[in-house]
């Protein structure tokens, strides 16, 4: 029984188009309004055309007035094109319990017993051959707000009070978030009925790439949108009156440093001393130059380091909107003189900066910022744990009893493990290697494990090779079906297998080797193969937290002995609870 092969053809990237009502003609009039119309067709592949990209990677929507489009703090893998009518994009002041958010489903215990009752004795068993993935995505896996509609009622009472800007006929949203992989950075609404091109972002990458013209538009609505939002999160100036937060604004400069796929280089990377490393970081700002202003991190992660004997040492990692250069920016302010970085920035991977020149600190936020503010940031003595995930606010980040150690710094930097959200840690000196975790996982997932107990060290400290379901999961940045992407409302990386074509892109992706390529059976236990080929069907298998079931991760409530944590390793206050436990 286990030697039977079924031969099926293999799947493909447009097999399960992302709008499936999208006709002929609903293309041939996308081709006449912007920005397609003014796209050169020729400069697109035979094998991913303009015309193959709008019929498969893209789906008109009707919205009704007043239904939300996409809410704040969901994760979203889309941009939208307004076809007709208006949206309004509502920056700030909306109350969070008017959105309609759902609460976390879950399988509950009888039904997550139940599955592994019924759970089948052959590992990776499929109900359906692959030639049925033909069928509907599954829509329980990304949220979908498309087909799950939320409307809010006396929408101008709800809107009064808020920041709010409106979009017409031509212009584009939500692009950052579906970029960037990051939530959504505000609540878009119907105003009116709207006719909408939702673009899926693997669609987007690809028109971004022949057209500059379209990244042009893009980086002219955020300036024109989200930037105030993002400068009014920085803490320096969230209370700077309105009238010169727009002159910041309007001076603010863009800079983008590094790969956006940084992890094709990773690899080569790790096999280069730590000092080599650091050198070859792409340089933002170099310790000893004169400052030129402040620098706020708006996508991606730097490392902050500083001279130290014959090479570097690493003092902190900054995140999405932390801020570097602030004392020395306070420093020349106050003396009237230039002063010099104390310390360098360079790129981990990719990374979006807004820079401040120094002039526009000057005359329009310094004076707005009270003394005792300007002070605490001025103080150059420790390094400050100013993450918006970190539970150490104002604590030094190494050498203090309770804070993390410079050297696992070291470590979580340099193997880029701060990008783990919910990475697998295990304390080796309390686990007994009994594999109770790795028994757990394969009976909750197809009898197959979805992690390796094994993995990168640092002293008694391990990072398995389990999903991290990263800050920037960048396994996400070549599936070409859009299979593998973020659950809207808990941020979990999950995979769809009804869309996964087995191309391995993601699991050659992730710089961490913690996607696996699995064959799979049918319900007999016959296993798949490719009819032209005669090769095996893969599927792409990850860790998914255990998201259906209750009680969160199967690894983490097997393990005996409090060995294994689910962990934020960019919380360097969460980890330092742990490890100094």
């Amino acid at each position: 029984m286990l030697d039977l092969e079924i031969a099926v053809n293999r799947p493909q990237r447009w097999d399960v188009p992302f709008g499936s009502d999208m006709r002929d003609e609903d293309v041939d009039r996308l081709l006449q309004v912007e920005p397609f119309r003014s796209m050169d067709a020729d400069r697109f592949p035979a094998a991913l055309p303009l015309r193959g990209i709008l019929q498969n990677d893209t789906r008109i929507t009707d919205h009704p007035d007043g239904s939300i489009v996409v809410r704040e703090g969901d994760y979203g893998h889309s941009a939208f094109l307004v076809l007709r009518g208006r949206v309004n994009v509502v920056l700030e002041g909306l109350d969070p319990e008017t959105l309609g958010r759902p609460p976390k489903a879950s399988q509950g215990l009888f039904r997550s017993l139940a599955k592994m009752w019924r759970n089948p004795s052959l590992p990776e068993v499929r109900k359906h051959p692959v030639a049925e993935n033909k069928l509907a995505v599954s829509r329980d896996q990304t949220g979908d707000l498309a087909n799950t509609r939320v409307f809010l009622q006396d929408v101008p009472r709800i809107l009064m009070g808020t920041r709010s800007v409106s979009l017409h006929s031509g212009e584009i949203f939500g692009e950052l978030a579906a970029l960037t992989r990051t939530p959504r950075t505000a609540t878009v609404l119907a105003d009116g009925d709207a006719l909408l091109l939702e673009i899926r972002w693997q669609g987007l990458r690809d028109l971004m790439r022949r057209t500059d013209a379209l990244r042009h538009h893009i980086e002219r609505l955020y300036r024109e949108n989200s930037l105030r939002v993002h400068l009014r999160e920085t803490p320096l100036l969230t209370q700077l009156p309105a009238e010169q937060l727009e002159a910041v604004a309007a001076e603010t400069v863009f800079e983008t440093y590094g790969n956006f796929e940084w992890q094709a280089n990773s690899e080569a990377d790790g096999e280069q001393s730590p000092t080599s490393a650091i050198v070859n970081e792409p340089l933002i700002a170099e310790e000893g130059l004169p400052s030129a202003g402040l620098i706020l991190v708006r996508a991606g992660f730097a490392r902050m380091s500083q001279r130290h004997g014959h090479g570097h040492k690493t003092f902190a990692y900054l995140g999405k909107g932390q801020m570097f250069g602030t004392a020395e920016a306070i420093e020349s302010y106050r003396s009237g003189n230039t002063a010099a970085l104390t310390t360098s920035l360079r790129a981990l991977g990719y990374v979006d900066v807004l820079r401040i020149p120094q002039s526009v600190l000057d005359k329009h936020v310094f004076p707005h910022v009270p003394d005792n503010l300007l002070e605490t940031l001025h103080d150059k003595r420790a390094v400050y744990c100013t993450h918006h995930h970190c539970d150490l606010p104002h604590e030094k980040i190494g050498g203090q009893p309770g804070s993390v150690d410079t050297a696992l710094l070291e470590f979580l930097v340099e193997s880029r493990f701060i990008n783990g959200q919910q990475a697998m840690a295990i304390d080796l000196d309390r686990c007994t290697r009994c594999d109770d975790c790795v028994r757990a996982c394969a009976a909750t997932h197809d009898n197959n494990p979805r992690f390796l107990r094994h993995g990168q060290r640092h002293g008694s400290y391990q990072v398995a090779h389990a999903c991290m379901h990263c800050v920037d999961p960048v396994c996400m940045i070549g599936c070409p079906t859009g299979a593998i992407g973020r659950d809207m409302a808990t941020g979990t990386v999950r995979i769809n297998d009804q869309t996964c074509i087995g191309c391995s892109t993601c699991a050659n992706s992730c710089p961490y080797d913690n996607i696996r390529m699995v064959e799979i059976r049918d319900s007999r236990g016959a296993i798949l193969v490719d009819d032209a080929t005669h090769q095996p069907i893969l599927k792409a298998t990850k860790c998914d937290l255990c998201v259906d079931h209750s009680g969160g991760p199967a690894c983490q409530r097997a393990c005996p002995h409090d060995a294994l944590v689910r962990l934020d390793l960019g919380n360097l206050g969460k980890l330092s609870q742990w490890v100094n436990r």
